[in-house]
C-alpha cells in the first residue's frame, strides 16, 4: 500500500495536506508547521519530507493499536490518528476534511474508513510505505 501526502498549504503554526492511498485521494490531513532542515521544535513541528514505512503498533498514549511511521528523524511515536487542529498532532499526521480554515473536521470517521484498508494490507503482506511531498 502506497500512502502519500502532498502539502498544500505552509502555514506560520500548521500545514494542510492532501493525503492518498494508491494515488487515489482519500482526505485531507492538518499537521504541525514545516521547519527548515535540522530545525526541530518538540511537539510543533511536522515530519521531514521523505518515504518511510508504516506498520500498526500498540500506543500506550491511546491504548490502542495505531498506525505508526518508523525511521523519522529525530522523532519518536509517530502516528496516523484523529483530531482537528496541530494542537492535536504533536508532530502526528491527522486525518480529515479542511472545510475550515486551520482545521480538519470528521477526522474519527476518516480514521474509522483508513485503520481497516492499513489493517486488510498488513494480512495481505502488502509493505505499507508514506511519502511525504
Amino acid at each position: 500500500m502506497k500512502l502519500k501526502l502532498r502539502r498544500t498549504y505552509l502555514g506560520e503554526s500548521y500545514t494542510i495536506g492532501k493525503f492518498y492511498i494508491n494515488d487515489v485521494y482519500f482526505c485531507d490531513c492538518i499537521e504541525d508547521t514545516v521547519r527548515k532542515d535540522g530545525i526541530k521544535i518538540y511537539g510543533k513541528t511536522a515530519i521531514p519530507y521523505g518515504i518511510y514505512n508504516v506498520i500498526m503498533s500498540y500506543s500506550n498514549k491511546y491504548k490502542k493499536n495505531m498506525p505508526e511511521i518508523l525511521d523519522v528523524p529525530n522523532f519518536t511515536g509517530i502516528r496516523i490518528h484523529s483530531g482537528n487542529t496541530e494542537k492535536d498532532s504533536e508532530g502526528c499526521l491527522i486525518l480529515g476534511e479542511n472545510k475550515v480554515k486551520g482545521m480538519v473536521i470528521n477526522s474519527k470517521a476518516k480514521i474509522f474508513e483508513f485503520y481497516p484498508l492499513v489493517n486488510e494490507a498488513l494480512q495481505r503482506g502488502e509493505r505499507i510505505t508514506l511519502e511525504i511531498v
